[in-house]
Order: structure tokens, then sequence, then C-alpha cells
């Protein structure tokens, strides 16, 4: 995949990182679960609903190094560590970050488009590919021109590298999942079509997540729900969001 502008220029050691802190895992199969979590600055894609702008639309943060985030993560307490974004996959220091914790003994975990096919040290691979419902819109006022709408468009799917990454991390060593962000329950056929390219999951492995930065109403969850049990998906709670609400460093 062509990444362009997409990676922040740094030396292969380190990596430019938004935030660092621990929480509480708040989507997909560890909710619930105290976690480091280190963001990486930087993506190949712009969702027009993305919750961490600072990561993606306008990617700020320090340039950190892999021996200090790895110290930074066992010296937190928490036996789990999240790699987020952003776009984690994008750098190639992924690899000996992710390789380095866990050597250090942690549970790493990764979120990612997957987009991206890299080799990397995870016990959970937690892919979120992308629906229609992630590009921007034509008058994103972020988005002048719409280069990067055309940009998004185009790369917000890669089956080849979707399918690449769960075979790498099938069970029964690894794990992973397919975190989708839904909105409407029109997206739901598309879910099936891009599951139906796919090998290798169960039904068990698919996530529905409702689209917003806010705890949905009962009424907004039913359709949802409603889906995940006539296909035995799981419903994705965002647990952050209703102990935290919207807020950076939780």
């Amino acid at each position: 995949m062509n990444l362009d502008v997409a990676v922040p220029a740094v030396a292969p050691d380190r990596l430019l990182i938004s935030e660092t802190f621990l929480s509480i895992q708040g989507e997909g199969k560890l909710t619930g679960v105290p976690s480091f979590f280190i963001r990486a600055s930087g993506c190949n894609l712009r969702c027009g609903w993305c919750d961490t702008p600072y990561a993606s639309w306008n990617p700020t943060g320090q340039v950190r190094s892999i021996d200090d985030l790895v110290e930074q993560a066992r010296a937190s307490g928490a036996q789990h560590v999240v790699v987020t974004g952003g776009e984690p996959m994008i750098f190639a220091a992924a690899t000996v970050l992710t390789s380095r914790l866990k050597n250090v003994g942690l549970h790493v975990t990764i979120e990612t488009a997957g987009t991206v096919d890299r080799g990397v040290s995870c016990d959970l691979m937690s892919l979120s590919p992308k629906l229609k419902n992630s590009t921007p819109e034509a008058d994103d006022p972020r988005d002048p021109g719409g280069v990067w709408r055309a940009r998004h468009e185009e790369r917000r799917l890669d089956l080849g590298a979707l399918q690449s990454l769960i075979t790498a991390h099938a069970r029964p060593a690894r794990d992973f999942q397919l975190k989708f962000v839904v909105s409407e329950p029109a997206q739901l056929g598309e879910i099936e079509d891009l599951l139906a390219g796919l090998r290798g999951w169960d039904p068990s492995d698919v996530l529905l997540m409702l689209e917003g930065v806010s705890t949905p109403t009962r009424d907004r969850r039913a359709w949802v729900i409603k889906a995940c049990t006539e296909r035995s998906w799981r419903y994705c709670h965002r647990l952050h969001i209703e102990l935290f609400g919207n807020t950076r460093g939780t």
C-alpha cells in the first residue's frame, strides 16, 4: 500500500506518540481489563467520524524511543498493553515495539484498520475494517478539495491485508476480532458481503459498535442488539465513554 504522506518522518527506533495512559479497555473482547495504552500519531486514513483526530486529521505528539515506551508500560503495573492510533501498523517501529513488549511479559493488543500487513507480535489483533460510512463528506471543512475523501475511499479496505492478519493471528496461539463501526441497519449487508470474502473467522469474532462519542440510548441500541442476536455476533459496548466521557487519556 502506498502510505506516502501518512507516516511522520522519525528514526526507525522511535515513534511519534500522541499520548500514553493507564485506563480500562473500553471496547472488544477485553472490555473492562486494566490496560496501558500507547497511541501512535499518524494515519493512512481519514474517517469522517474519527474520535481521535489529534492522531489522524492533525497528528501531533512527541517523538518517543522504544526503550522509553517499553519501560513506561512495564512500570505502569498493567499486564495488558494496547498499541493503538491513529494507525500503528504504518510504522516500521511497531514490529520492534510489540516484540519488546512481549519480551517483558506483557499481553499486547494492536488496534488497526487492517489495511497494512506487517509482522508484529501481539496476543489480540483488533481489526476495524472501515465501512462506507467512514468516508469524509464532500463538504468536510478539514478536507478542502476532497483530496483525503478520495484517498480514504481508495484505501479503506484491503481484503488481502485483512486475510493475512486474520490467518497470522488465528487461534489457539493468538486471537483476533473484527470490529465494525455502524450507524444504520443498511450497513449490515455491507458487513456480510465483506465477511463473505474472508475465511477463518467465527461469528463470535464479529463485533458491532455504534458510531458516536456518547453513550447510545436504548432505542438507538435496539437494532444493533437484534442484529447481533440473530447472527451470533457480539454487541461492542464503549465502556470508557460511559465511565469517563469522550476525554483524552481514558
